[in-house]
């Protein structure tokens, strides 16, 4: 039985409505609250000196390609940079009030993380060490944990056509659990970048504000925003003024996304099935196209057979008609020189 596309849309979208309702009606969010003696990272971009020795170790103990421009080499900083699936962590510089201030950007491992949160198979997950985890092999590729990331540090695969992913700083996680430190915090010359149970950190970062009050903001950046984070960090000036969000909500972004979250996986089950109907409906046409074209192909080489059959034939009986007269002149040239053969003979007997 067949089915109209205005049929097909409007059962759909009923259909939708009521799911819609239902859903919003439910909670399909887990909070993911923080755990207790977990791990963090500390850093001060007061001791930073822009080296991007973190850079390096970061890409050697993930295994990524090396940095393309050396260690040392200051031309990087040009142009303010975000993280991509080879560079899972940069340093970007930046001017305030006339001086050079350098800030690490990664992932910041959010004690409530929102790409958790918005991920419909549960690839992303919070570890009770600290790092936000990620496993591939439960990807769907849909990237809205990359959307919902507010500090847009999340990057994807797109150079690998067969098993893409999203690549992100993993705190070293594998590390971690071994007993080693983080490749950055390892390689940081200066001690800008520590690593220690997150409690500790806020207590040497409260510490060295209390210690040195005009040389830190009294903020340590990660122990509220968005309801905190496993990275923190230090400065002397607004950390707006390092790309950063001033002011930002204490609020875990789950939360504050919480309704709107529910009716995600809603939407994005029934966007297959509408994709699926329209191509449905576009594949049928096109068949229908294709049968109309294969059909007035036939027609025409059946026309055109006729055609030719019918110029054979006529050349065929002008054919015939020509060496039937070929034939009755040659006859004809036969008999008159037979005449004129026995014509001369009977002259020649009657002398």
């Amino acid at each position: 039985m067949s089915i109209s596309r205005r049929r097909f849309l409007g059962g759909l979208a009923a259909g939708t409505g009521v799911l819609a309702s239902k859903t919003a009606l439910a909670d399909h969010t887990t909070i993911h609250t923080g755990y207790p003696d977990r791990y963090g990272m500390l850093h001060d971009t007061t001791l930073c000196i822009g080296c991007r020795s973190c850079e390096a170790a970061c890409k050697e103990v993930n295994d990524l390609p090396p940095v393309e421009v050396p260690v040392g080499d200051m031309s990087p900083f040009d142009q303010e940079r975000r993280t991509t699936d080879t560079a899972l962590t940069v340093v970007n510089r930046y001017d305030v009030d006339g001086q050079q201030v350098f800030r690490k950007h990664q992932c910041m491992h959010c004690n409530e993380p929102c790409c958790a949160s918005v991920c419909l198979v549960g690839a992303l997950t919070k570890s009770p060490e600290g790092p936000v985890l990620y496993d591939k092999s439960k990807c769907m590729g849909c990237r809205y944990c990359m959307i919902a990331c507010p500090y847009y540090a999340l990057a994807y695969q797109f150079d690998e056509p067969l098993s893409p992913g999203v690549m992100r700083c993993t705190m070293c996680y594998p590390r971690i659990i071994d007993g080693l430190n983080p490749g950055c915090a390892d390689a940081c010359p200066t001690g800008a970048v520590l690593f220690g149970r997150r409690s500790d950190l806020i207590a040497i970062a409260r510490d060295r504000i209390a210690k040195h009050p005009n040389q830190y903001l009294d903020h340590i950046y990660g122990e509220h925003e968005y309801g905190g984070s496993s990275w923190l960090l230090l400065a002397g000036s607004s950390f707006g003024l390092l790309g950063l969000f001033d002011n930002a909500t204490h609020e875990p972004l789950p939360v504050l996304t919480k309704w709107f979250l529910s009716t995600v996986p809603l939407v994005l089950t029934m966007w297959p099935g509408l994709l699926l109907g329209f191509y449905a409906f576009t594949k049928r046409k096109e068949n229908v196209a294709q049968q109309q074209l294969e059909t007035a192909v036939a027609d025409a080489v059946a026309k055109a057979d006729e055609e030719t059959k019918k110029k054979l034939e006529t050349a065929a009986d002008k054919a015939t008609m020509m060496k039937e007269k070929a034939i009755a002149l040659a006859v004809k040239k036969a008999l008159a020189e037979h005449a004129k053969k026995r014509a001369a003979a009977e002259e020649e007997g009657s002398k």
